[in-house]
């Protein structure tokens, strides 16, 4: 197949346009200006509409009105602007609609500056918004992953009436890497008979996202947390690279993960035997694979841009059999493969402690 050199946010807004997406509300923000730029000559190339939203808070809340028509539709972001977003957010989760929201994250906390970061971790996987909801989180680390997420996405959608968030940062969204379109092939989904269709097309229908009774708003969270149980028994995705029997395991996502891939090559050409294991999905986590992957080595080291957020959920999937240790940066600082080959020798030398 053809490949295309692409800039990550262009190539997200195309194959969000080739996944079927025909509707796109957003807000500028930096660093993912490039996404709303592209789709606003793109979408109406295909009979789409892109619009402009006068805040972050209104265009989510015009992606409510949208799914509920059961288009494929999407927004995207930076951390304040997802940040703003974040009741809407639960509205839709709480409504079962179908939706993409990409978050090309940066520095924080507050306004932060426009460099990569990872500081999202939580806003996205734990829900910034009232109530017992999960968002799906896609987590990729290139921008040919980025494209074939972005399928996923609006599949996985679809297939569970959940939003899904695409957890990106500043530099996947701004590098450029050759990418081909490969559209998957998905299993079938389910009619959307749930959908509003308009005056005189059926019986009347309204989506809410409230149970003004408490039996039957309980009743509701617990269809949601069924759904979430069941994400975790067929959705999670990982990848591994580097020793079959490594003696430490390097964990990181997105960004950080195509980084600890030169980690490990490096510290092989040194003889050190070290594996990535990379979430792919980081809701539902990969917890159960996680916790095989990591019996038998000495340490795992838990690398992020950000002060130890997805930490917490590696600590919770070994259940302390094994030692973790962490190296982060934040405020948009990138770890370097020196700096972590650096780290991992002192873990060797047992110099670092828990």
């Amino acid at each position: 197949m053809e490949k295309i050199l692409m800039r990550g946010n262009e190539a997200v807004a195309e194959a969000a346009v080739r996944a079927g997406c025909r509707l796109y509300f957003g807000y500028p923000i930096t660093p993912q200006n490039e996404i709303s730029e592209y789709l606003s000559f793109r979408l109406p190339q295909v009979g789409g509409v892109f619009l402009q939203a006068e805040s972050e808070v209104a265009a989510i809340h015009m992606v409510y009105g949208a799914a509920a028509t059961g288009a494929r539709v999407m927004t995207s972001s930076s951390g304040p602007g997802v940040s703003l977003m974040q009741e809407g957010l639960s509205c839709l989760a709480a409504a079962e609609l179908p939706c993409v929201v990409v978050n090309m994250s940066r520095g924080g906390p507050g306004v932060g500056n426009i460099q990569p970061a990872q500081g999202d971790y939580f806003q996205a996987v734990k829900g910034g918004g009232n109530g017992d909801y999960r968002l799906i989180v896609l987590a990729p680390s290139t921008v040919q992953e980025l494209v074939d997420l972005t399928y996923r996405a609006f599949y996985l959608a679809d297939k569970y009436r959940n939003p899904v968030e695409i957890l990106g940062d500043g530099m996947l969204g701004q590098m450029m890497e050759p990418v081909t379109f490969r559209e998957p092939e998905f299993p079938p989904l389910p009619p959307k008979d749930w959908t509003i269709r308009g005056k005189g097309s059926g019986p009347r229908k309204w989506i809410v996202c409230f149970d003004l009774d408490p039996k039957g708003l309980e009743e509701l969270n617990l269809k949601l947390q069924r759904k979430y149980r069941l994400l975790e028994e067929q959705e999670t995705d990982y990848d591994t690279f580097g020793d079959p029997e490594p003696e430490i395991l390097l964990v990181g996502f997105g960004t950080v993960g195509r980084i600890l891939k030169s980690v490990v090559r490096e510290g092989k050409k040194e003889g050190l035997k070290l594996a990535l294991f990379r979430p792919i999905t980081l809701f539902p986590f990969p917890k159960a694979a996680l916790f095989e992957k990591a019996k038998g080595v000495k340490a795992i080291l838990v690398v992020e841009m950000n002060l130890g957020q997805m930490l917490e959920d590696v600590e919770l999937a070994v259940r302390g059999k094994v030692p973790v240790f962490f190296l982060g940066h934040t405020g948009g600082v990138i770890p370097t493969v020196s700096e972590i080959l650096e780290h991992v020798h002192g873990l060797l030398r047992e110099e670092i402690r828990v």
